[in-house]
């Protein structure tokens, strides 16, 4: 994570895998292509935190829950991280509102067959379905397209601003997401024999 510090306001940004929450004056950013990004908020408390994830597999069935997929762990694990640290600061689940992009058609899984698709729906299929479950509203969201996003979220008043980018403009977006897919899938598969079934 980088921080650094302009006027009264922190700004932070967050890269693939990482999350940020916050009480003050902050404004989070990420740059996303296929991963999605949560921005939760409690308005009540003044409390936000954003993530940045990619869910890892090789291949996704459609009529599958992702929640429940081994993929889908891994979302639930970094949806929980925002949520509890939130909680630790003084948020109540039942105040926490969400606003969620990215999801860009930009990584393919493996396999052509009709029942797998783009990893990017995936990470916007698991979102919805991860925030339909656990109650949170969905205030607004801007997913899919073949388009990455700059995100900038703002403690001050919990506005999300998007910036559009042509993926033919930041090719290093999509190299950056492959290997940290790769990456992923690579752990996951190692440590597959040791995972508890919960």
């Amino acid at each position: 994570m980088k921080f650094k510090e302009k006027r009264e306001n922190i700004f932070v940004t967050i890269g693939p895998g990482e999350y940020y929450v916050s009480d003050r004056r902050v404004i989070i950013s990420t740059l996303l292509g296929s991963c999605v990004s949560a921005c939760l908020y409690d308005q009540v408390k003044g409390i936000i935190g954003m993530n940045h994830f990619l869910l890892s597999n090789r291949r996704y069935a459609r009529n599958i829950p992702v929640c429940i997929s081994e993929a889908g762990r891994y979302g639930i694990h970094a949806m929980e991280l925002v949520i509890n640290e939130m909680m630790k600061m003084g948020a109540e689940r039942k105040n926490i509102r969400a606003k969620a992009f990215g999801g860009g058609s930009m990584l393919q899984s493996s396999g052509g067959e009709d029942n797998f698709f783009c990893i990017g729906e995936v990470n916007i299929r698991f979102i919805k379905e991860f925030l339909k479950n656990e109650r949170i509203p969905l205030v607004t969201a801007d997913f899919g397209g073949d388009c990455g996003r700059a995100i900038h979220f703002s403690f001050d008043d919990f506005a999300v601003y998007v910036k559009k980018i042509r993926i033919a403009v930041n090719p290093k977006l999509i190299k950056i997401e492959k290997q940290y897919w790769q990456k992923n899938i690579e752990a996951q598969e190692q440590q597959k024999t040791e995972l508890d079934i919960w």
